[in-house]
């Protein structure tokens, strides 16, 4: 049997978003110390009171880390909520970022050796992301700071809060397409040079490719390997994480693939290596990554 799709309810869409749209202009207002402040209260409501998802956190964290203590499984869980807090509010808050300057006083990103394998080369590239830390600041960030990118996002439910989102990813020289539009104008991206920046942290529908991902099987998208094998280009994995005051640093590597050729095991492999890239990033910093998804829901068979 499928499951009854809710009906959708504009009135309440437009109503929300214009709440979001106003605590975003109240969140301007205040400084960014201010700001922090009111997303750890609101991460500490989230977690203790309303509890959205909290069991579902804790037991992807205990099964992620069974050496951890109960005690340290809790820590780890509110802190996500706080950050996850903090990131909302962080992106109400993303129009007071109009130049590089302005990305720079939150964002410590050194991009030589990524910039070495792509404007100089002339080359386009793949950066693999996930839900982790502040991603939709990492994307307007890098635009300004490195060089303009096309983020591929995944349609949120409510139309009024997608298409303002959408223009404020945007409004800064990025460009966005949809999960749907990936392939084809992911292709045409790489091959005139461009930079095609993905979330592949979270499952495929499909459910095509499994392997092991923080201690579980799960399912792993294949585009992102496929754009890579099928153009040439380099592929790195990026994430930010906090460093403090409000200020993240963006980590990345490159993934090797000289040794694949262009075939469905050749991409299966490289896929596999850009997760488990992301894997070690989420272990050795836990609290940033978004365990809210049930990102192990699917199961092969």
């Amino acid at each position: 049997m499928h499951k009854k799709r809710k009906k959708k309810n504009p009135f309440a869409d437009k109503l929300f978003c214009r709440f979001f749209m106003f605590a975003g202009i109240l969140l301007r207002i205040l400084s960014q110390s201010q700001a922090a402040l009111l997303a750890r209260f609101c991460g500490d409501m989230v977690y203790s009171l309303l509890k959205i998802r909290r069991n579902l956190v804790e037991e992807n964290l205990s099964a992620t880390f069974p050496e951890k203590s109960r005690e340290e499984i809790t820590r780890i869980a509110r802190q996500v909520y706080r950050n996850l807090a903090e990131n909302v509010f962080e992106v109400l808050r993303l129009p007071l970022l109009r130049t590089p300057e302005d990305a720079a006083r939150l964002v410590d990103v050194d991009a030589r050796a990524f910039q070495a394998k792509t404007r100089e080369m002339n080359k386009g590239a793949v950066l693999i992301s996930a839900h982790f830390g502040n991603w939709e600041l990492l994307g307007m960030a890098f635009g300004l700071l490195v060089s303009p990118i096309t983020v591929v996002v995944k349609r949120l439910k409510n139309r009024e809060i997608d298409r303002q989102i959408n223009r404020w990813r945007a409004m800064r020289g990025n460009r966005v397409v949809y999960k749907r539009q990936a392939l084809r104008e992911g292709l045409r991206t790489l091959r005139n040079g461009g930079v095609m920046s993905i979330l592949a942290d979270q499952s495929d529908p499909k459910g095509g490719f499994f392997m092991d991902f923080l201690g579980r099987r799960t399912s792993v998208f294949l585009g992102p390997a496929f754009l890579v094998l099928k153009t040439g280009v380099p592929v790195f994995v990026g994430i930010s994480r906090k460093i403090g005051n409000g200020r993240y640093r963006v980590e990345y590597e490159e993934i090797d693939y000289s040794d694949l050729g262009t075939g469905k095991a050749d991409v299966e492999e490289l896929a596999r290596r850009y997760t488990l890239a992301l894997e070690r990033y989420i272990r050795r910093y836990p609290e940033e990554w978004f365990w809210l998804h049930d990102r192990w829901k699917r199961t092969e068979g």
